[in-house]
């Protein structure tokens, strides 16, 4: 039976290298605790310091502080399945170029629903510029500025200035586009990477949040948020009903904001 001869492996990491590859806001977050996860409903406990105290010395140390730390809970609580035919297992695997167009198509959907879901985020930034009731409006003449005072905004509370990124809508970018301070340097990307603007490195993205008109577009570094997920499932099997051979997945995956100080939302419309 041609089932018998589906090599699970391969599919897997096809799936993940798709993933990649379309992946815009899971670019954006840190996957520091991914390999600590095997399934669905498992929870990684991340440790966070307390501050130190520093005192005045007038010659007699104080007693030690004791440190303390708190707990954040990132948990496995989502889940996406797959699932498609193939005329036969068998022809599938050595025919690479029908294993990608089926395994790309399950690759960018999946993506899709991540990217979305990590967009939502933004609600936990603690730094903010411009609000719902008065959100900033994006013009040429101030595009490139708003992203100067974001990085203000930014600068204002420590964060650091190495690997910021912004990602914004198509017509941000089409502003940023029209103003001859950005030309300068037109080095848009392939990969979604259109410039940089005031330390910030701009992402391009059909996903970010908007509500009645108001955008909220995300900026900071990648420490703010925590991501982690994991094919836990491929599987070939034969329908009951039909001739046809199937491919199965499953992909779990949970995120966190683990420092929200390091987040910035800029609420923003278009005219």
């Amino acid at each position: 039976m041609s089932v018998k001869n589906f090599i699970p492996t391969v599919w897997s990491a096809r799936l993940l290298a798709n993933l990649d590859k379309a992946f815009v806001y899971p670019n954006a977050v840190n996957r520091d605790y991914e390999g600590e996860i095997s399934q669905f409903g498992d929870t990684v406990k991340i440790n966070q310091m307390g501050n130190v105290t520093v005192s005045d010395f007038t010659g007699v140390l104080a007693d030690p502080e004791e440190l303390t730390s708190s707990q954040i809970l990132l948990t496995i609580d989502q889940r996406k399945s797959f699932n498609f035919k193939v005329e036969d297992v068998d022809k599938a695997q050595s025919n690479v170029s029908l294993i990608d167009k089926g395994m790309t198509r399950a690759s960018v959907a999946v993506a899709d629903v991540l990217d979305q879901y990590l967009a939502t985020f933004i609600s936990q930034a603690t730094i903010k510029v411009g609000t719902s009731a008065i959100p900033i409006a994006i013009t040429i003449s101030n595009a490139y500025d708003t992203l100067v005072d974001l990085g203000v905004a930014l600068n204002k509370k420590n964060v650091s200035k190495t690997g910021r990124f912004v990602i914004v809508p198509p017509e941000f970018v089409g502003l940023l586009q029209k103003d001859p301070r950005f030309t300068l340097h037109p080095d848009v990307l392939v990969s979604g990477v259109s410039g940089v603007v005031a330390n910030f490195e701009i992402r391009e993205s059909n996903n970010v949040p908007v509500s009645a008109g108001k955008y909220s577009i995300m900026a900071g570094t990648t420490e703010a948020i925590s991501f982690a997920g994991q094919v836990t499932e491929v599987e070939a099997y034969r329908p009951e009903k039909g001739f046809s051979d199937a491919i199965k997945g499953l992909y779990v995956y949970g995120c966190k904001v683990v420092q929200p100080d390091t987040m910035a939302c800029l609420t923003a419309t278009f005219a």
